[in-house]
């Protein structure tokens, strides 16, 4: 009995965990579908989302059980930079308009870096897991699956009132993103 209210115990904290993770995969699936994107494109960033929401709390877990909690704030500052820099990029683009290369999240490169940007953060949760001994199976599959969802819903709702708010929409969807990584360094 007592076994059973310890695994609740810990899979409602993970589940928590894994919420608060994933917002700022949210938040950055607003921001890009707000700049309008295919239902192709939005799938294959939710997944690439979730497979980093997956693969970084495991790299997490392994080096915190090895070194222990010193990369914490840096991983979650880290983070907030690339978010701000992200955000801050796209409020120039739509405010240069088409002089200024947009961030593209189509190509490889450009995938890799916001899925990054997203679930760096998931490191050093990781790091702070794996120095509690908590189930790596349940963290990692908890983590990337919502990390994954709230990446696509975020995606989803910013291409639907992106035909509502016009040419503002990247520049909204910047600011989010600025919010954001301000909200993640302090």
């Amino acid at each position: 009995m007592i076994e059973a209210q310890l695994q609740a115990g810990q899979f409602l904290t993970l589940l928590i965990i894994a919420v608060a993770l994933s917002l700022d995969a949210f938040s950055l699936g607003l921001g890009i579908g707000l700049k309008g994107i295919r239902l192709r494109d939005i799938l294959k960033l939710g997944i690439v989302t979730a497979l980093f929401h997956m693969i970084m709390p495991l790299a997490g877990i392994f080096t915190g059980q090895y070194v222990g909690s010193l990369l914490g704030d840096v991983a979650t500052t880290a983070a907030g930079i690339l978010l701000v820099l992200l955000g801050g990029h796209m409020i120039y683009s739509s405010l240069r308009g088409e002089a200024v290369q947009s961030f593209d999240h189509k190509s490889f490169w450009g995938l890799l870096v916001l899925s990054l940007s997203v679930s760096i953060d998931s490191f050093s949760v990781g790091i702070t897991l794996g120095m509690f001994a908590a189930n790596m199976l349940m963290t990692v599959l908890l983590i990337g699956l919502l990390g994954g969802l709230m990446s696509i819903c975020g995606l989803m709702l910013g291409r639907k009132v992106s035909g509502q708010l016009g040419e503002y929409g990247e520049a909204i969807g910047g600011g989010i993103l600025f919010v954001f990584g301000i909200l993640f360094i302090f």
